[in-house]
């Protein structure tokens, strides 16, 4: 497994803070991590509502890189509750998508951490729409 994956779930977990906000919100129980094309990490953790108001913690890092001024992503790596890793939701990989439309076939997830397995993108969206 390449080193940056253990930066990635490093970084993540560094976040990781599930906690309750209010009798409404809670944060945290998701963690993600985004390397970006630059070479850059970027952190972000799920927000849930009682409503539609949250956020998964893949967008929320997507949104930390578009805020820093980056928009390509290149790895993904999202930690569980449980602490195990994930691929994100479809929401996650619809926004993937639609910001690169021709290059989001290329982005690597992380789906098992302790096995190192891998896949891109495009394995978890086959026949997309665009």
């Amino acid at each position: 497994m390449e080193k940056i994956w253990e930066e990635l779930y490093k970084a993540a977990k560094a976040v990781q803070n599930g906690r309750k906000i209010s009798d409404y919100v809670e944060a945290g129980g998701v963690a993600a991590a985004i390397l970006s094309a630059s070479g850059k990490i970027y952190t972000g953790v799920c927000v849930d509502t009682c409503s539609t108001l949250g956020i998964c913690a893949e967008r929320n890092a997507l949104f930390n890189m578009l805020t820093n001024g980056e928009h390509e992503v290149c790895k993904v790596l999202a930690i569980m509750p449980n602490g195990k890793t994930g691929a994100p939701c479809g929401a996650c990989r619809e926004l993937f998508v639609q910001m690169m439309p021709k290059s989001y076939k290329n982005v690597e997830i992380m789906i098992d951490f302790e096995s190192g397995k891998t896949v891109k993108l495009e394995e978890l969206t086959p026949l997309w729409w665009i």
